[in-house]
């Protein structure tokens, strides 16, 4: 079985620890993660402005650098939802279509392909921390990824999972839109903080790092001193610390 990370673009240059994170706790389940190099962005950004023609450029390599993948494993419910919009891009090219149906059927989300795939709810983990949980919107929307996380955090021992209020309200960064509209996004993530705030938490965790990117931005600003991790980083740190 060959199993691959697609590690997104922002993890490859601002989080690597996370692929780190998932590479390691992978492993002790005997899933050696393949890496390939010629993978590029997902093409979301062009995607998501109209750009359809750079869209599919960018969809054929990550086409070429999955293809002979059994699995294709995420850190970003984001960028695998990315990959279930490839279908579109190559409606009209039956050979490319058919390629992107089968991306599509062996893309997983992290935690969907560990409480999916290996039916691991429990790593093992023990994290005696106050925890709050941001469920991203195109995980949870696009994916359906809702069950899982939450499964897996609560099952370490010593967390304490606190209820986020309006927890599937978007936290305004939204790839483009955060750009295009900054006074709104702004706002938003304001407003996102304010309520991760509320509950008093030691650890905001999340799944896909362009949200806790902005929404650890926020916190800086207001120099709030609420960690920010990514629940693949939470699950290793819990198994190093058991």
């Amino acid at each position: 079985m060959k199993v691959s990370l697609f590690i997104t673009c922002l993890s490859d240059a601002l989080y690597p620890r996370v692929g780190e994170a998932m590479v390691r706790l992978l492993a002790k389940y005997g899933v050696s993660l393949q890496f390939p190099t010629v993978q590029t962005c997902c093409g979301q950004p062009a995607y998501n402005s109209g750009y359809w023609k750079e869209a599919r450029d960018s969809a054929k390599t990550i086409l070429d650098a999955f293809e002979d993948s059994d699995f294709v494993i995420s850190p970003s419910g984001s960028c695998t939802g990315m990959i279930h919009h490839y279908p579109k891009l190559f409606e009209d090219d039956p050979v490319m279509l058919e390629r992107a149906k089968r991306l599509q059927s062996k893309a997983y989300e992290f935690t969907q392909f560990l409480v999916q795939v290996l039916g691991v709810t429990d790593v093992g983990a023990a994290f005696p921390h106050k925890v709050t949980y941001h469920p991203s919107c195109h995980g949870s929307r696009i994916l359906g990824v809702k069950d899982e996380p939450l499964a897996l955090i609560n099952n370490v021992k010593g967390l304490e999972l606190v209820p986020l209020p309006f927890a599937e309200d978007c936290c305004g960064f939204g790839g483009t839109f955060a750009v295009k509209m900054a006074d709104i996004s702004g706002a938003m993530v304001t407003e996102k903080v304010d309520h991760v705030l509320e509950t008093e938490a030691e650890v905001l965790v999340g799944l896909d790092m362009a949200c806790l990117l902005n929404i650890a931005g926020n916190l800086r600003y207001r120099n709030e001193p609420v960690r920010v991790m990514h629940l693949a980083e939470l699950l290793y740190e819990g198994v190093k610390e058991a």
